[in-house]
Protein backbone atom coordinates (compact mmCIF):
# COMPACT_ATOMS: atom_id res chain seq x y z
CA UNK A 1 0.00 0.00 0.00
CA UNK A 2 2.78 2.53 0.71
CA UNK A 3 4.49 2.01 -2.04
CA UNK A 4 1.46 2.35 -4.33
CA UNK A 5 0.78 6.02 -2.93
CA UNK A 6 4.82 6.70 -2.74
CA UNK A 7 4.78 5.62 -6.75
CA UNK A 8 1.90 7.64 -7.00
CA UNK A 9 3.35 10.60 -5.37
CA UNK A 10 6.39 10.52 -7.20
CA UNK A 11 4.76 9.98 -10.26
CA UNK A 12 2.50 13.10 -9.72
CA UNK A 13 5.86 15.42 -8.70
CA UNK A 14 7.27 13.70 -12.26
CA UNK A 15 5.11 15.32 -14.03
CA UNK A 16 4.26 19.11 -12.43
CA UNK A 17 8.85 19.27 -13.18
CA UNK A 18 8.85 18.05 -16.66
CA UNK A 19 5.86 20.20 -17.51
CA UNK A 20 7.60 23.55 -16.10
CA UNK A 21 9.93 22.98 -18.38
CA UNK A 22 8.14 23.99 -21.58
CA UNK A 23 6.41 26.78 -19.88
CA UNK A 24 8.35 29.61 -22.03
CA UNK A 25 7.32 27.43 -25.48
CA UNK A 26 4.33 28.40 -27.67
CA UNK A 27 3.04 26.67 -30.34
CA UNK A 28 2.11 28.17 -33.76
CA UNK A 29 3.10 31.43 -35.04
CA UNK A 30 4.70 34.58 -33.06
CA UNK A 31 3.47 37.23 -34.93
CA UNK A 32 3.60 41.13 -33.53
CA UNK A 33 0.51 42.19 -33.39
CA UNK A 34 -0.21 44.31 -35.65
CA UNK A 35 0.54 41.85 -38.23
CA UNK A 36 -1.90 39.34 -37.14
CA UNK A 37 -3.81 39.53 -39.94
CA UNK A 38 -1.46 38.98 -42.60
CA UNK A 39 -1.26 35.26 -43.82
CA UNK A 40 0.86 35.88 -47.05
CA UNK A 41 3.05 38.43 -48.54
CA UNK A 42 4.49 39.01 -52.02
CA UNK A 43 7.73 39.72 -52.62
CA UNK A 44 8.51 41.85 -55.72
CA UNK A 45 12.56 42.13 -57.32
CA UNK A 46 14.47 44.39 -54.95
CA UNK A 47 15.52 47.57 -55.96
CA UNK A 48 19.30 48.25 -56.47
CA UNK A 49 20.55 52.06 -55.30
CA UNK A 50 24.02 50.39 -55.57
CA UNK A 51 26.68 49.59 -58.38
CA UNK A 52 26.74 46.38 -57.50
CA UNK A 53 25.21 44.20 -60.84
CA UNK A 54 22.61 41.26 -60.29
CA UNK A 55 22.52 41.76 -56.73
CA UNK A 56 18.65 42.49 -56.80
CA UNK A 57 17.46 38.99 -57.60
CA UNK A 58 20.28 37.40 -55.57
CA UNK A 59 19.19 39.43 -52.16
CA UNK A 60 15.05 38.92 -53.11
CA UNK A 61 15.41 35.32 -53.55
CA UNK A 62 17.49 34.71 -50.11
CA UNK A 63 14.67 36.93 -48.53
CA UNK A 64 11.78 34.30 -50.59
CA UNK A 65 13.55 31.26 -48.86
CA UNK A 66 13.79 32.58 -45.00
CA UNK A 67 10.25 33.66 -45.42
CA UNK A 68 9.52 29.82 -46.64
CA UNK A 69 11.65 28.40 -43.65
CA UNK A 70 10.28 30.68 -40.94
CA UNK A 71 6.78 29.46 -41.75
CA UNK A 72 5.41 32.69 -40.69
CA UNK A 73 3.53 33.75 -43.80
CA UNK A 74 2.96 32.46 -47.10
CA UNK A 75 4.96 33.25 -50.15
CA UNK A 76 2.30 34.49 -52.88
CA UNK A 77 1.78 36.41 -56.00
CA UNK A 78 0.83 40.04 -56.01
CA UNK A 79 -2.94 39.49 -56.48
CA UNK A 80 -3.53 37.27 -54.16
CA UNK A 81 -1.10 38.27 -50.96
CA UNK A 82 -2.49 40.37 -47.84
CA UNK A 83 0.94 42.20 -48.16
CA UNK A 84 3.80 43.63 -50.45
CA UNK A 85 6.82 43.32 -49.28
CA UNK A 86 8.99 45.79 -50.68
CA UNK A 87 13.06 46.23 -50.71
CA UNK A 88 16.10 47.85 -51.67
CA UNK A 89 19.32 47.14 -51.19
CA UNK A 90 20.83 50.37 -50.07
CA UNK A 91 24.27 49.77 -49.48
CA UNK A 92 27.16 47.37 -50.46
CA UNK A 93 30.22 47.50 -48.58
CA UNK A 94 33.21 45.94 -49.47
CA UNK A 95 36.48 46.59 -46.83
CA UNK A 96 39.75 44.98 -45.91
CA UNK A 97 40.01 42.37 -43.54
CA UNK A 98 43.63 41.58 -43.68
CA UNK A 99 46.08 42.08 -45.43
CA UNK A 100 49.37 40.21 -46.96
CA UNK A 101 52.03 39.77 -44.14
CA UNK A 102 54.73 41.11 -46.81
CA UNK A 103 52.40 43.82 -48.65
CA UNK A 104 49.58 45.65 -47.19
CA UNK A 105 47.91 46.62 -49.65
CA UNK A 106 47.24 43.23 -50.96
CA UNK A 107 44.17 41.62 -49.40
CA UNK A 108 43.76 38.15 -47.93
CA UNK A 109 40.36 38.49 -46.25
CA UNK A 110 37.81 40.88 -47.21
CA UNK A 111 34.40 41.66 -45.58
CA UNK A 112 30.85 42.32 -47.31
CA UNK A 113 28.35 44.01 -45.64
CA UNK A 114 24.78 44.53 -47.09
CA UNK A 115 22.34 46.90 -45.97
CA UNK A 116 18.65 46.47 -47.11
CA UNK A 117 15.83 48.70 -46.28
CA UNK A 118 12.38 47.59 -46.61
CA UNK A 119 8.49 48.47 -46.36
CA UNK A 120 5.81 45.86 -45.69
CA UNK A 121 2.71 47.30 -47.15
CA UNK A 122 -1.07 46.01 -47.17
CA UNK A 123 -2.22 44.90 -50.53
CA UNK A 124 -6.12 46.22 -50.52
CA UNK A 125 -5.07 49.86 -48.58
CA UNK A 126 -1.56 50.87 -49.12
CA UNK A 127 -1.01 51.22 -45.49
CA UNK A 128 2.19 50.80 -44.02
CA UNK A 129 2.90 48.22 -41.79
CA UNK A 130 6.02 47.67 -40.76
CA UNK A 131 9.35 49.48 -42.07
CA UNK A 132 12.76 49.43 -41.04
CA UNK A 133 16.95 48.71 -42.42
CA UNK A 134 18.91 45.06 -41.63
CA UNK A 135 22.07 44.36 -42.54
CA UNK A 136 24.34 41.21 -43.34
CA UNK A 137 27.56 40.80 -43.40
CA UNK A 138 30.24 37.93 -44.37
CA UNK A 139 33.79 37.83 -44.53
CA UNK A 140 35.90 35.61 -46.99
CA UNK A 141 39.61 34.32 -47.89
CA UNK A 142 40.56 35.68 -51.38
CA UNK A 143 41.72 33.22 -53.64
CA UNK A 144 42.90 33.07 -56.84
CA UNK A 145 39.30 33.85 -58.81
CA UNK A 146 38.57 37.08 -56.43
CA UNK A 147 34.77 38.14 -58.49
CA UNK A 148 33.84 34.26 -57.27
CA UNK A 149 35.23 34.78 -53.77
CA UNK A 150 33.48 37.81 -53.77
CA UNK A 151 29.91 37.31 -55.26
CA UNK A 152 30.02 34.03 -52.68
CA UNK A 153 30.58 36.66 -49.76
CA UNK A 154 27.75 39.00 -51.10
CA UNK A 155 25.18 35.75 -51.48
CA UNK A 156 26.50 35.10 -47.55
CA UNK A 157 25.94 38.52 -46.41
CA UNK A 158 22.78 38.81 -48.30
CA UNK A 159 21.32 35.20 -46.82
CA UNK A 160 22.28 36.82 -43.09
CA UNK A 161 20.40 39.66 -44.09
CA UNK A 162 16.88 38.32 -45.29
CA UNK A 163 17.46 36.01 -42.28
CA UNK A 164 17.37 39.31 -40.20
CA UNK A 165 14.32 40.20 -41.92
CA UNK A 166 12.51 37.21 -41.74
CA UNK A 167 12.68 37.03 -37.74
CA UNK A 168 11.30 40.84 -37.91
CA UNK A 169 8.88 39.88 -39.90
CA UNK A 170 7.72 36.40 -37.82
CA UNK A 171 8.40 37.62 -34.74
CA UNK A 172 8.80 41.53 -34.44
CA UNK A 173 12.55 41.48 -33.85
Amino acid sequence: MKSTSLCTAFSIVAVILFSTGCVGYRFGSIKPAKLANIHSIAIPTFDNKTLKQRSQVLVANEVIKKIQQDGSYEVASIESADAILRGVITDVTRRQLRSSRTDTLRTREIQIIVELSYTLEESETGNVLLNGTVSGRSGAYLDANFQLTEREALQLAAKKAAASLALRLGEGY
